[in-house]
């Protein structure tokens, strides 16, 4: 890290035909007030010109010809070499301090495992974007949270530690592509890490809400990630997992310190 106490930060974006909005988020990555270590683009059996684009504005290139989310999220971060891994979408628009902003609890509290943070719909009707996007984040991390035990992930916004990783990557369903590689991830990392909900906003496109189809495929996915993972460890075992601990140390304080 040349001297620099700050951890490197490695940005992976999984791509599949997706060039032109992929040249704009790259655009807007290269104008951060934090620059990272390096960008990793994760061709997915792309037949459009993501990997001329990705390549023409300086990002490395690594590719993963099993068609899917999960399997091409995995396959960047099995290859970066940062400390921290920011994932993010194609279609993620970034402010300037969006780096810096979002690696900043993981820089600060080296016990957190990850941090995950909110958007708005950029192309939705000025008076919408952020209130439908505040209805569909809020419900999904509340919705997330009890099947979890504990707060999920929004790949569109995202950042964990490479070591992290490193621990949960022979969990996750990499090959299943009717997962959320997102939601797969929080379950795989488990009750005993660290997640924060971060303050951190992102513009992000509505097209994977529009049309009946497409919702009900967003939905049918989400309970093949639930069905899977819970057949792994059921959420009341997860609940346990999590606050046991806690449960534990707080009978500890009170046998160590009886009321007189």
């Amino acid at each position: 890290m040349n001297g620099d106490p700050r951890p490197s930060v490695s940005v992976v974006i999984p791509v599949r035909d997706d060039a032109l909005a992929l040249g704009a988020c790259l655009d807007r990555l290269a104008r951060q007030t934090v620059r990272p270590l390096e960008i990793v683009v994760v061709d997915n059996a792309s037949s459009d010109d993501t990997v001329r684009v990705a390549r023409a504005r300086g990002a490395r290139v690594v590719t993963e010809s099993h068609v899917g989310i999960p399997a091409a999220a995995a396959r960047g971060y099995d290859a970066v070499k940062g400390d921290l891994i920011v994932r993010c979408d194609a279609d993620t628009v970034p402010g300037r301090r969006w780096l810096e902003r979002l690696v900043a609890p993981l820089t600060a509290d080296p016990s957190l495992d990850a941090v995950s943070g909110l958007g708005w719909f950029h192309d939705l009707p000025r008076g919408s974007r952020h209130l439908v996007a505040a209805i569909y984040l809020g419900a999904y991390y509340a919705a997330t949270h009890l099947a979890l035990g504990h707060t999920s992930l929004w790949g569109s916004n995202m950042a964990f530690r490479r070591s992290s990783w490193d621990v949960a990557r022979e969990g996750v369903h990499r090959t299943d592509a009717e997962v959320h590689d997102d939601l797969d991830l929080a379950f795989a990392l488990g009750p005993e890490a660290r997640i924060r909900l971060v303050p951190v906003t992102v513009g992000v496109s509505a097209r994977s809400l529009r049309g009946r189809s497409q919702r009900r495929r967003r939905l049918d996915r989400a309970w093949r990630t639930l069905r899977v993972n819970w057949a792994v460890r059921p959420p009341w075992i997860r609940w346990r997992d999590r606050y046991q601990p806690i449960v534990a140390q707080m009978s500890n304080w009170v046998t160590k310190n009886p009321v007189r």
